[in-house]
């Protein structure tokens, strides 16, 4: 099946009152994984690949310092391999930029595949945060592209978004916002966190959520809310990787019955990316354990040394670029390097696959209605935006 704007799915989403767990991947192997998890449960399906994400993909192993042409590389190697998995699959698809730092990178996210676009201009005052996702939503929806702004600050680090402090999203302002960008989701602030920290006994505060999506009602605008720094951060997975000669500390994430929560209360996409993270890091030590002859070929004695070297880290991409080829390319040389990608492959679809079913995505492909990136943009252009 061809890979779909992400509007429709948010459609589904606020029709149907449950929020869409929306899953970032840094290489091919984990984009075929969410695929894979999703067709098993015939539940529609968002892959995100995050500015600093296509960086990466685009053969940047420092991402933190990746340049446009870096993006644009990697933007045109996730979504080729995004689409040749989704060929065949049964159930529609969104492929969707997580935090876009500028229109530059929006621009190179759309012209290597993506269906959807994230444009944050939450640092900016309001004003300055208007006009530029404004600019974006001129740029996306001429050619059927979903848009998803951010409104309000998310304390903690994820790539190049970092703040030591939240601003929580003022409820009018989103109405306005929505109201002057016309962009089609609103990522909020309300007491998430991004990163592996979010606080022992996080709590959302939900009445932000509600009286953004009363207010949207009243007004009889669309607009649905997402959730950033979401992931539940399981202590099953951090005490195995410090088992396993890993060293977390203090990782607490949001309660799975929150997460639920929201998504009836406005939430329709909720972000997941450091379980992932955490799942794929696990497997790696593990497997290194369990197959230490591994460690014979060049390559995965590199990446073995980088997990010994390196306790602390969670974030597979810090071990991975001695294997930069299967990473953007699907390419597996070996039977040793198969075994790692079945184990990265594991991890996400433990992962994903829970919170498939936790945030009740089962069964709903069939509810999404199928519109092509053309048709879209004709919707958009009648609709006046």
């Amino acid at each position: 099946m061809s890979l779909i704007p992400l509007r429709p799915l948010l459609e589904t989403t606020d029709r149907y009152g449950y929020a869409q767990g929306a899953f970032n991947v840094n290489m091919v192997a984990q984009a075929e994984a969410v695929i894979q998890i999703h067709t098993l449960f015939r539940a529609p399906a968002i892959l995100q690949g995050a500015d600093l994400a296509n960086g990466f993909m685009g053969g940047r192993t420092d991402f933190l310092n990746a340049n446009l042409e870096d993006k644009q590389r990697g933007a045109v190697n996730i979504a080729k391999a995004v689409k040749a998995a989704a060929e065949h699959a049964p159930i529609p698809i969104a492929l969707h930029l997580d935090h876009g730092k500028d229109i530059a990178s929006v621009k190179a996210a759309i012209d290597g595949g993506y269906t959807s676009v994230m444009i944050d201009g939450s640092s900016l005052p309001l004003e300055d945060n208007i006009a530029l996702t404004r600019e974006v939503v001129k740029l996306a929806h001429r050619v059927g592209v979903t848009v998803e702004g951010e409104l309000g600050v998310l304390s903690g680090v994820e790539d190049h978004v970092f703040s030591e402090h939240s601003t929580y999203t003022n409820p009018l302002d989103a109405i306005r916002f929505f109201q002057e960008t016309k962009v089609d989701a609103l990522a909020i602030s309300y007491g998430t966190m991004h990163g592996a920290n979010k606080g022992k006994n996080a709590k959302v505060r939900k009445e932000i959520a509600i009286a953004i999506k009363e207010c949207l009602r009243h007004e009889g605008i669309f607009g649905v809310l997402v959730s950033h720094g979401s992931s539940t951060v399981p202590t099953y997975l951090v005490e195995a990787i410090n088992n396993l000669g890993g060293n977390i500390s203090n990782a607490h994430g949001i309660s799975l019955e929150q997460l639920k929560e929201v998504g009836k209360l406005g939430i329709g996409k909720i972000n997941v990316d450091t379980d992932i993270r955490l799942a794929v890091t696990r497997n790696l030590r593990e497997l290194f354990l369990q197959k230490p002859e591994l460690t014979e070929d060049p390559q995965l004695n590199q990446m073995h040394q980088l997990l010994k070297a390196k306790p602390e880290a969670f974030d597979p991409r810090v071990f991975l670029p001695p294997i930069m080829d299967t990473v953007m390319y699907g390419t597996i040389p070996n039977k040793a390097v198969a075994d790692v990608v079945t184990a990265i492959k594991q991890g996400v679809m433990e992962m994903v696959g829970s919170l498939i079913v936790e945030f009740g995505c089962v069964g709903k492909a069939g509810l999404v209605e199928q519109v092509s990136l053309e048709q879209m943009a004709d919707r958009y252009g009648k609709e006046g935006f």
